[in-house]
């Protein structure tokens, strides 16, 4: 192990005395001497052609492809020494302990090196305007975060997550990626990790392009601050949104579990908990925009509602998804009595106390969760925030009411009825962890959908505020 160490060590001290020792670079287009600082010094751990090798061959990433792979703006950055190391456990992690610093240049050289790779070090696998970055939207992002752990990403890279850095240290740090990689490099790379490290550790995830898209999104919005998301809802299809194409598609695939008017009575509807939703009852038109378009587009599993709920992106287009959502304004104000709706439910009607509810108990690592936050008037004022106006996928008050009676306007569709917090003689008897583990995981059987991207501390804020409605 001490020679190897020896080994790395030795080749970094080469490279600060060949860079040290190499004359000045004057002019930043002075390619001629920047192909010679390259090869008299890059090259000692860097490869600049050949074909992909495994890691355990290498002492150092390849840069042939270095022209396609970086954003110039990081790569100067780096080169001139103002980029922390990417490697946590050292490139070579069988070989090292920790990371190691990079040799620094002067900016005039580190502009000629960029221009260089350039020029010189194209990719030529990789397509000019795969991945398009500006059609990234707030939940693509969101869900590629979300499938960047189910596919295990994060076993090796890390990432930052409000405010925490998280994940493996093993590989590259993936933290503010945003700001260093090629979009195109990066999703030809995402296609398969392989054709560019075999033999390396680096794992081929079994996702669809869509999937791999929404991770690769996610990855370009890190450490970039006020990334200007994507809004679908205002794009050339909903500008020529339909009613009538809308009514149509609503009775070709919509009606066959929500019923022909709405009702939540479709033929498919008598085999499915949590029953479907009864778009009679529900004010289209006060809805959030994103999350009417987010649920019919991306499914219901994907907003933590229902796996029931297809994803209808690929089925009828966006065209097909901003006629459907024309027609739903245009024929739902809601309205009708909620108590009517839920009768023969099991759930009891809005309103009720107690409610009678199936409700899972959570596993006993959660039940024996207790509130961490004091019972103070902040922690309380965090969770009305949140409950009233900024949770997301959506503002808890539109499902269980200003109030917190169950009564919010979306509500009014579900059966069981959402839960009215007011109730004390409820409200006494489920714990804390009960709680959370129902804000977290949604709860299977009911309209409540999982709010899994809630930071803990929100999470216990809102309950916070859920204990102070109770009478």
């Amino acid at each position: 192990m001490v020679q190897r160490r020896r080994v790395m060590i030795g080749c970094a001290l080469l490279l600060v005395v060949g860079l040290a020792s190499f004359p000045r670079l004057l002019l930043g287009s002075d390619q001629p001497r920047a192909k010679e600082l390259i090869q008299s010094s890059c090259v000692q751990c860097h490869r600049l052609e050949g074909k992909p090798d495994s890691r355990f061959n290498l002492k150092a990433p390849d840069l042939m492809w270095a022209g396609s792979k970086y954003q110039r703006a990081w790569l100067i950055r780096w080169l001139t020494g103002k980029e922390a190391p990417l490697y946590p456990k050292g490139y070579r992690w069988d070989l090292s302990e920790g990371p190691m610093r990079h040799p620094v240049v002067m900016d005039a050289e580190a502009e000629a090196i960029a221009d260089y790779f350039e020029q010189h070090n194209k990719d030529p696998r990789v397509t000019v305007g795969a991945f398009d970055l500006s059609k990234v939207s707030k939940f693509e992002a969101t869900f590629g975060g979300m499938a960047y752990k189910a596919h295990a990403c994060l076993g090796c890279h890390l990432i930052e997550e409000n405010g925490k850095v998280i994940g493996g240290p093993q590989s590259a740090s993936l933290v503010a990626a945003g700001q260093r990689y090629d979009k195109d490099w990066l999703f030809r790379f995402g296609q398969n990790p392989q054709d560019f490290s075999p033999h390396s550790g680096e794992f081929l995830a079994d996702a669809t392009e869509p999937q791999l898209r929404a991770v690769i999104g996610f990855l370009m919005v890190q450490g970039v601050k006020d990334f200007t998301y994507y809004e679908p809802w205002t794009s050339q299809e909903f500008g020529l949104a339909s009613v009538d194409r809308g009514k149509v598609i609503y009775k070709e695939y919509c009606s066959q579990c929500h019923g022909a008017t709405g009702k939540g009575d479709g033929p498919a509807a008598s085999g499915l908990e949590p029953k479907p939703a009864i778009h009679a009852n529900i004010p289209f038109d006060k809805l959030p925009i994103d999350y009417l378009y987010n649920v019919i587009n991306h499914g219901g599993a994907a907003m933590g509602k229902s796996p029931n709920m297809p994803y209808w992106s690929l089925t009828i287009g966006q065209q097909g998804v901003a006629d459907v959502m024309a027609y739903l304004k245009a024929t739902f104000k809601g309205g009708a009595d909620v108590a009517q709706a839920a009768v023969g439910s099991g759930g009891g009607p809005t309103g009720v106390c107690p409610q009678p509810r199936k409700t899972a108990k959570a596993p006993h690592e959660f039940l024996a969760k207790t509130n961490p936050l004091p019972d103070s008037d902040a922690a309380i004022q965090g969770g009305k925030t949140l409950f009233l106006q900024t949770a997301q996928p959506v503002a808890c008050a539109m499902c269980h009411g200003d109030k917190g009676n169950g009564q919010g306007f979306m509500g009014a569709a579900l059966i069981p009825p959402p839960r009215n917090f007011t109730c004390g003689s409820m409200m006494k008897d489920i714990p804390d962890g009960q709680l959370f583990w129902i804000i977290k995981n949604g709860s299977p059987g009911s309209g409540m959908m999982s709010f899994a991207g809630l930071p803990d501390d929100q999470i216990w804020q809102v309950i916070r505020y859920i204990r102070s409605l109770a009478k």
